[in-house]
């Protein structure tokens, strides 16, 4: 009988451990979807590390923009990695941006989060993470955040897109750290719809009409 105890005691533990291996795999895997564009920074980072200047960071928005072109003269660093989600950037964060001392963060991102199901709760959650992350290692650091756009593609999502931007706007606004790039009425049209001058045929990514827009947003947040 003791014999038996002993056997069923060991089956048990080696379900459970099997159960909490498999459990796991996900976060593994999850951590490891973006090991190519990460080792890619760590390799640019090795030529220049951009120490102090400022870096744009986010979703495709930030990684198609031609930040050279938008902003000459300004040592602007880009780290966008296209379809990430706001808590790539805070998993990633060290890499992305505190290895950089910058100045300033232009962060993009909650566009495919709210696509991808998240709330605008959840939106507004992540980004205060990485807001934290920052401001622990860089506490003088100044973060803009660019609104998250309204879209031809995702126009059905546009009420919680405006949520969760209501929620960062507020959350700005108590912190002089922090700021808020509002696109959003700049981004519409006569019909209060998204002008179709400003997206490329997917009706979510933008032409250089729709950067340019955008730049002249940004532009006054990058003042030295």
């Amino acid at each position: 009988m003791l014999l038996f105890n002993q056997i069923c005691s060991a089956i048990c533990l080696t379900l459970l451990v099997s159960a909490g291996a498999t459990h796991q795999a996900p976060a593994t895997a999850q951590a490891d979807k973006w090991a190519k564009e990460m080792a890619a920074f760590e390799e640019q980072d090795r030529n220049d590390p951009a120490i102090g200047g400022v870096v744009f960071v986010g979703s495709s928005s930030i990684l198609l923009w031609d930040l050279k072109k938008s902003f000459p003269g300004v040592p602007a660093l880009n780290r966008g990695f296209g379809g990430s989600e706001i808590p790539d950037s805070v998993a990633h964060v060290d890499l992305l941006v505190i290895r950089h001392k910058p100045r300033i963060v232009v962060f993009y991102a909650g566009d495919n989060d709210i696509a991808a199901g998240r709330t605008p709760q959840q939106v507004f959650d992540d980004y205060k993470a990485f807001v934290a992350k920052v401001h622990t290692a860089l506490p003088a650091t100044r973060i803009a955040f660019i609104a998250i756009k309204p879209s031809i593609l995702r126009w059905a999502l546009v009420d919680k897109v405006r949520d969760a931007n209501a929620l960062v706007r507020q959350y700005a606004v108590a912190d002089d750290r922090l700021g808020f790039v509002d696109v959003d009425g700049p981004m519409l049209g006569w019909d209060e719809k998204p002008r179709k001058d400003l997206f490329i045929a997917d009706g979510l990514h933008m032409t250089p009409k729709g950067y340019e827009v955008w730049t002249t947003l940004v532009r006054p947040f990058l003042e030295f």
